[in-house]
């Protein structure tokens, strides 16, 4: 849904928002065109993670653009990319600032976990640790600037304290598959469909009690502990700390989430945001072999977990004899650093491509399925092919098989003759281009940037619901 703009003098304000499709016929001046007569002070916070920083350079770009001051606290090696914004950026002072590729260097013990343990390990070490000195921080940015409105990342724990504590209003915009509990789904993780059945929701408060109370109990005391630190009391469950912030922004469609006959009210879903391209990135010499004469197969690793070719040499060697271009973009790395200097004549390889002339010349890709790059993919109708199961992983690949885009391989390393069967399958079967068509068609109604926007502006001049009490009233884990 999208929103206009109506006079409203009894309100003493310019403008109020009304749903768009509600508004009058007469009525051209929608909100993201509107500028509201009283400007705020927006304050977005976030982990030093570029994964999580790119999804919210747009919104604060958008927030400055209507003439409200944005300021930025994240991690100093992302001051120049926040800066470009129009935010002025502040970076850390107690909370303790990484490296984000470097993530085994500044967290020893962290490269030895795979899959479960490292989730969990990443959510004590990496995030809730960094909470209390992310809120000292932030409160000392609150007394200094008083800021209207906060708007974070889900990791970003420190700000859902500030929430509480200083009663300011919160907006996460979350960079994963929707991790809020439902009687209709298998808990964030597992890589489960939906099952909305009666012995489906049997099947999903077993497995929802089991992730809290075992899976996820060290995880949870310690987030009780972290919490006792800061002189709040016990919450409930750390998955569902998004039912209790002022809004929760999903940043994709209802088509590509499993419906949830429970979602709260303070979800908005707004759709893909724009990715800001990398500096300088141009089509290759050979960019022209990819004239529609044969099947385009693009091959991506994302730009974070490509360290080591566990999809790309598969991918090669699988489909080296097939009558299909491969197309490799290694993220932003050399090639020669992954051993891609010698490949088969069907291969071509790039450092970094320009998705936008890339994927309408796509047939299918294959990835490890992030969930930025898989969204991007389907947005513009291109089936997937998804090998991953680590981080959010295993959940976006669900997602793909779910909404019938896509294979999940359920493996991070899959064979060379399963990526060639599966490739060979999303290809010759129509019903898989069918579904990522779809989900383009529903991409291109919703307007993110307007959408989260609005969502965000519509927080300015409010206090936050009172949350606190039902937070702290939950049973804390035994």
């Amino acid at each position: 849904m999208s929103f206009c703009c109506q006079e409203d003098e009894s309100s003493g304000t310019r403008a109020r928002l009304v749903p768009w499709l509600a508004r009058e016929d007469n009525c051209h001046a929608c909100v993201f065109q509107m500028r509201s007569s009283a400007m705020a002070r927006i304050l977005f916070a976030t982990v030093p993670v570029i994964g999580h920083i790119n999804p919210l350079l747009p919104l604060a770009r958008s927030l400055v653009a209507r003439g409200h001051e944005v300021r930025w606290y994240s991690g100093r090696k992302h001051a120049t990319r926040i800066e470009a914004t129009g935010a002025r950026f502040t970076g850390y002072a107690v909370a303790r600032d990484y490296d984000d590729l470097q993530l085994e260097k500044e967290f020893p013990g962290r490269s030895a976990l795979k899959g479960l343990d490292q989730l969990r390990f990443d959510l004590a070490r990496i995030f809730i640790d960094a909470a209390p000195g992310q809120y000292t921080d932030i409160e000392a940015i609150a007394r200094e600037w008083h800021p209207d409105v906060i708007v974070a990342d889900p990791t970003m724990f420190g700000a859902g304290i500030a929430h509480e504590r200083l009663d300011i209003p919160l907006a996460t915009l979350s960079v994963l598959p929707c991790v809020l509990r439902s009687r209709d789904t298998a808990p964030f993780g597992l890589g489960l469909p939906p099952a909305p059945t009666v012995s489906g929701r049997v099947r999903n408060a077993l497995l929802n009690w089991l992730v809290e109370y075992v899976v996820f109990r060290g995880v949870q005391r310690h987030w009780q502990r972290t919490r006792a630190l800061v002189d709040l009391g016990p919450a409930g469950f750390l998955f569902d700390a998004p039912r209790h912030v002022s809004r929760f922004l999903l940043p994709t469609v209802p088509g590509f989430e499993y419906p949830r006959s429970d979602m709260p009210d303070n979800v908005d879903f707004i759709g893909i945001l724009p990715v800001d391209p990398p500096n300088g990135v141009e089509r290759p010499v050979w960019f022209d072999e990819l004239d529609g004469s044969r099947p385009v197969v693009h091959v991506s690793q994302g730009t974070i977990a490509n360290a080591k070719p566990d999809l790309f040499a598969p991918a090669i060697e699988g489909l080296a004899n097939e009558d299909v271009l491969v197309v490799l973009a290694t993220g932003g790395r050399q090639p020669q650093e992954l051993g891609l200097t010698r490949v088969p004549s069907n291969v071509r390889v790039a450092s970094l491509l320009p998705y936008a002339d890339l994927l309408p010349r796509t047939s299918v890709m294959v990835t490890n399925g992030g969930y930025g790059g898989v969204q991007i993919a389907l947005s513009h109708g291109v089936p997937l092919v998804v090998a991953g199961t680590t981080e959010d992983k295993p959940e976006v690949a669900a997602r793909v098989a779910w909404s019938g885009s896509g294979i999940n391989l359920r493996t991070s390393m899959p064979t060379p003759d399963a990526v060639r069967s599966a490739v060979r399958k999303v290809i010759a079967e129509p019903s898989f281009g069918q579904h990522a068509k779809r989900l383009s068609r529903e991409f291109a109604q919703y307007d993110a940037v307007a959408l989260g926007t609005t969502s965000i502006e519509a927080l300015i001049g409010a206090r936050k619901p009172r949350a606190r009490a039902s937070m702290s009233s939950a049973a804390a884990t035994p």
